[in-house]
């Protein structure tokens, strides 16, 4: 099995930042993955953020969030990483991060494997 363990969500006021964590785990992971980031706010339906690959050396990002967020990874430790930098109130979200297994920087949710439990970003004006 293979589990995903978020952290580094939390209240932030327009112009500040917050750097999310996601480690993965499990015996499944056997091959490389890109790792990624939705979200999804109250009435919305879950939008992709972001996506790395497992070299860590092609990435993607919403336009939304270009410029903004930072996404990157440790392989040693399993872990991805999103900087959110100048974090506006239409940030705010539950933020999910997920592994792809194929490796690629897909947008569709339907894409992903495995999915964290999601961190809540809340951003006041």
């Amino acid at each position: 099995q293979v589990q995903l363990v978020e952290s580094g969500g939390g209240l932030v006021q327009a112009g500040g930042s917050l750097r999310l964590s996601c480690a993965a785990s499990g015996r499944t992971l056997s091959s490389r993955y890109s790792m990624g980031w939705f979200r999804q706010a109250p009435g919305k339906e879950r939008e992709f953020v972001a996506a790395v690959n497992w070299s860590g050396d092609s990435t993607s990002y919403a336009d939304s969030v270009k410029g903004r967020f930072t996404i990157s990874r440790d392989n040693a430790k399993n872990t991805a990483h999103l900087q959110m930098n100048s974090l506006k109130p239409e940030d705010t979200a539950v933020y999910y991060c997920a592994v792809d297994r194929t490796n690629g920087l897909n947008i569709q949710r339907q894409r992903y494997d495995y999915w964290a439990q999601g961190t809540q970003v809340t951003v006041s004006s």
